[in-house]
């Protein structure tokens, strides 16, 4: 039985407390495990690499420690190294209000060493466990920079960035235990086949978010009654294209369904590295880049987890086999159906990649002024990387790809698509703004 992580502990501390998951299969969840592409070289004059660096390493360390979780669990440890790295850069450098915090950096302070201090200490306190090699990689970014007092007040600056993110978040619903009582009736969420696991991280919908006032902020209306032709014409959709043998998709459906099957938040920071790096973004607009899409995507975690929760709605699979309890006459039962990509156990509605997806997509067409986002995109599952120009591309094709796995139906995942889009687009008027000079948000 999963036993979850106990509390964080504070930085550099020497508790062990998780294990290291070793991951071998092909995965299908939202954070799933897989090694992070190379971060690209750092260079004295490319000081932007330290964080691009360390984006790869919190990226290996968090999909390592959680292994093949179909959870959006990734995405909240991801916005909560992003905005401490953010604050040690932006303290520094300037030019973007700091976020929940008015302490701003000494001048001359080395912005490189803060942003490695910074990470290094927020991934610490979360993974405890993982303290040599975080360690070690910590060592080697300080031994690239030049040595004296520059270097010396970036890195207690970065302490400090580090330490106001974990009391900022001390208290914050983590690991909370929020009970799933929904009792089994048609429309209602109930563990789903072959593995029929509980419903997996709960306290996600209750997590007090990084940007949003509540998680039920940007709640949605809800799922469409079992009793409509949108529920029939879902059903009859996914009953088609999204089953596993016999379907109508074509190569290319099959091949995005796969694509998108995989750790999206690890897609995800891949690909705004390689964005960064190749539009040479410097160590200010890189820090923000990564953290206006990690807390968006932290937020619509718990937005999709909220809706989830509250609504319970059942997935695919449970609503094509169990068709003729719905009292709808234009569903038809299949006991046999199975969807492509095996079910995550968590409800249909909302779902959690496109609700992530669409606030990653909208917050960096937000930060980059422009809806041409110019990502490559890679796949663990497919070994391939897909060019993404516009925001809405990407959109498409994550909306499509959940309905072509059999996971999830189109309601759900155009309603996270919109849910997504809104809260990004909220949060991005308030946070991570520019300003004339140092400044301090929220």
């Amino acid at each position: 039985m999963y036993q979850e992580p106990p509390a964080p502990v504070p930085p550099r501390s020497r508790v062990r407390a998780f294990t290291c998951a070793a991951v071998a299969a092909v995965l299908v969840s939202l954070t799933a495990a897989t090694a992070p592409p190379d971060a690209g070289p750092r260079t004295a004059a490319d000081p932007a690499a330290v964080v691009r660096e360390w984006n790869a390493i919190a990226t290996d360390t968090i999909t390592t420690s959680l292994g093949p979780r179909p959870s959006g669990q990734a995405a909240i440890w991801q916005g909560f190294v992003s905005v401490a790295v953010y604050n040690a850069v932006v303290g520094i450098e300037g030019g973007y209000a700091l976020y929940k915090w008015r302490e701003h950096g000494p001048a001359g302070a080395s912005s490189a060493a803060a942003a490695a201090t910074a990470a290094h200490d927020v991934l610490l306190a979360y993974f405890p466990a993982f303290e040599e090699r975080l360690d070690t990689a910590y060592a080697d970014s300080l031994a690239a920079l030049p040595a004296g007092p520059a270097r010396d007040r970036g890195v207690r600056y970065g302490e400090r960035a580090a330490a106001r993110v974990i009391e900022l978040r001390e208290g914050d619903g983590r690991f909370a235990d929020v009970p799933y009582t929904a009792s089994p009736a048609p429309g209602v969420w109930r563990p789903t086949p072959p593995a029929f696991q509980p419903f997996i991280d709960t306290w996600l919908a209750r997590l007090r978010p990084l940007l949003l006032t509540s998680p039920r902020q940007f709640r949605p209306g809800g799922p469409p009654a079992l009793s409509s032709a949108a529920y029939a014409e879902d059903v009859r959709e996914l009953k088609v294209m999204g089953a596993k043998t016999g379907s109508g998709r074509t190569a290319r459906q099959t091949e995005t369904a796969l694509f998108f099957g995989g750790n999206l938040v690890a897609q995800v920071q891949a690909a705004v590295r390689d964005h960064a790096a190749r539009h040479r973004l410097g160590i200010a607009r890189t820090a923000r880049l990564f953290a206006a899409v990690n807390a968006a995507a932290t937020d619509a975690v718990v937005t999709a987890w909220d809706a989830k929760l509250h609504y319970a709605f059942w997935r695919p699979i449970t609503a094509i086999r169990l068709a003729g309890t719905d009292g709808n006459p234009a569903t038809t039962p299949d006991p046999d159906w199975e969807p492509l990509l095996p079910t995550p156990p968590h409800p249909d509605y909302l779902a959690g990649h496109t609700t992530v997806a669409a606030a990653v997509v909208r917050a960096l067409t937000g930060v980059l002024g422009t809806s041409r986002i110019d990502l490559d995109v890679p796949s663990e599952v497919t070994g391939t990387t897909r060019y993404y120009r516009s925001a809405d591309d990407l959109n498409r094709d994550v909306v499509d790809a959940r309905v072509w796995a059999g996971v999830h139906s189109r309601t759900a995942d155009a309603d996270g698509r919109r849910a997504g889009t809104r809260l990004a687009a909220w949060a991005l008027e308030r946070y991570f703004r520019p300003v004339a000079g140092h400044g301090t948000a929220g």
